[in-house]
């Protein structure tokens, strides 16, 4: 649950707040109207600290009333991804409390202010927000409200204090309601950031907080069958349609990359599931697609413990895109969506597919098996060929695919493969724009004799594993249907120590803001 949001267009030179954030435009000075002005001078004075400073370091302090405040100055020359690291870093010092209730002003231009307010508030909603745990007494507590002062009004920055436009919760997240100290007067019209777009921001924190429920649940608790149940549940609330590719019908099918994954699991439950969104005024169909192994042992290429930790979250790049999903529907973005999600678990059984299998894919591509624990490009590769056989406007997969991309880029950016050069500057592009930073790597047909095989058209990949994340992506190309505009996006930072951009959590739903950003591109 998100908490509800309250847009107060007067900018107070006091607030009375058991948790307050100030957010401030940078300048060498302090401007004027900044809440609590004396306690943040004494602040800086105690701290030899000059007021520039608080754009490298958010300050805090307890009022006079006990309540906690926190100030931080932002450089709007700097990019999203810094601006939001910095807004999560002087949230936390409020949140860390697990308050019920926050209290953010925001103060300069009316860009200025409208740049600070969407951060703030959309950090809050994810960083609020509980993720499930399995302790026996769970005494966390989650933000119910946040009152957003300095939004609102008309574009000045200087607002009548005794209008205070109240905008609460409704059944779309977001109503208005006039509230005056004096006579009543119909309230001034919201900032162009108002109404719509914090409503969009809700939509994407929602996707983001799915994307990271289902990644953080343990593996007994998300085992294909019952993330099937739930994906059933969700298009059932959300509207959309549903179709099920079961193993029975997979076999019927012919696809038998992904087969040869799930064939190893005791329950028959794995299965490729089909969602579709559709908006009347639509002009262009984007299919989606996941890789959702529940968990992930290596198979008969058994992982190590240190490498079989954290397993569970190998179906992250399902979550991924049913957050893109919820969130597209419930913001209402004007295009068709089609999104598959592959959902099995690669299991060690003596029915397990084995090293030197060769197995016939769904598009008739036969597949030497070479490493059992390189089973995300199996089932990729069938769900691949179903997503792009309907010839969608544009083809996106996300997968925790690949050791080697970790390898390269750590875990502070994911990569990025494009069917052409325009494309993949428009994917990095939008990654700046959200704060979920992408690397563009190179696929060049010359790496693809390493997976040139003597007793099938095609390696699954190979022993030594150099160059795994663009051999994983040569592979997978021969699954996309010919003229298809094809992003493969590897997540190497699905998870991330000490938290990403605006998420303070180690599992950080990378992939859902950019996602979005691409559809509305």
């Amino acid at each position: 649950m998100l908490a509800q949001l309250t847009l107060i267009s007067s900018l107070p030179q006091s607030v009375f707040a058991t948790h307050l954030l100030v957010l401030l435009p940078k300048t060498k000075t302090l401007i004027k109207d900044v809440p609590h002005a004396e306690l943040l001078a004494a602040v800086l004075k105690r701290r030899d600290m000059k007021a520039d400073e608080l754009a490298k370091s958010a300050v805090s302090a307890v009022t006079a009333s006990g309540g906690l405040i926190a100030w931080a100055m932002l450089d709007f020359d700097k990019d999203t991804f810094a601006l939001q690291t910095q807004v999560r870093k002087a949230l936390q010092l409020l949140l860390e409390e697990q308050p019920k209730q926050i209290s953010i002003v925001v103060l300069g231009d009316e860009a200025q202010r409208q740049r600070a307010a969407e951060l703030a508030v959309y950090g809050a909603w994810v960083n609020g927000a509980l993720l499930p745990v399995h302790k026996k007494k769970d005494e966390r507590k989650a933000l119910k409200k946040i009152d957003l002062y300095g939004m609102g009004g008309g574009a000045s920055s200087e607002l009548n204090p005794l209008h205070l436009p109240l905008v609460r919760a409704s059944a779309t997240g977001i109503a208005c309601l006039p509230h005056f100290r004096g006579r009543a007067k119909p309230a001034p019209p919201l900032t162009r950031g108002g109404w719509e777009g914090f409503a969009a921001l809700k939509a994407q924190a929602a996707g983001n907080l799915l994307c990271r429920e289902l990644t953080v649940l343990p593996p007994n608790e998300l085992t294909p069958a019952i993330y099937r149940a739930r994906i059933a549940k969700l298009a059932q609330q959300q509207g959309w349609a549903h179709e099920e590719f079961d193993l029975k019908k997979l076999r019927k099918m012919g696809a038998g990359a992904f087969v040869a994954v799930a064939q190893g699991s005791a329950d028959e439950d794995a299965a490729i599931v089909h969602l579709g969104y559709k908006h009347p005024k639509a002009k262009q169909t984007v299919a989606l697609v996941g890789k959702g192994i529940c968990f992930d042992t290596g198979g008969h290429n058994l992982k190590p413990a240190r490498y079989m930790h954290n397993m569970h979250e190998d179906m992250n790049g399902s979550a991924v895109a049913l957050g893109i999903l919820l969130a597209a529907t419930q913001s209402k973005l004007p295009v068709n969506i089609d999104c598959w999600v592959a959902l099995a678990q690669n299991h060690i059984s003596p029915k397990a597919y084995k090293q030197n299998d060769i197995v016939t894919a769904l598009n008739g591509t036969t597949i030497e098996v070479i490493h059992t624990d390189a089973e995300g490009r199996m089932v990729l590769s069938d769900t691949l060929t179903l997503a792009s056989r309907a010839k969608p406007d544009l083809l996106i997969d996300f997968a925790t695919l690949t050791g080697s991309m970790a390898t390269a880029l750590g875990a502070r950016y994911s990569g990025v493969f494009a069917t052409s050069d325009e494309l993949a500057q428009r994917a990095v592009s939008v990654g700046k724009q959200s704060g979920e930073r992408l690397c563009a790597f190179p696929q060049d047909e010359d790496y693809e004799p390493a997976l040139d095989s003597k007793v099938a058209d095609i390696k699954q990949c190979t022993l030594d594993g150099d160059a795994d994340h663009i051999l994983a992506t040569r592979f997978l190309k021969r699954f996309v249907e010919k003229d298809v505009p094809w992003l493969h996006v590897d997540l190497s930072s699905s998870r991330c120590d000490g938290g990403l951009g605006i998420v303070a959590h180690e599992v950080n739903g990378f992939g859902v803001a950019w996602g979005v950003g691409m559809l509305k591109k």
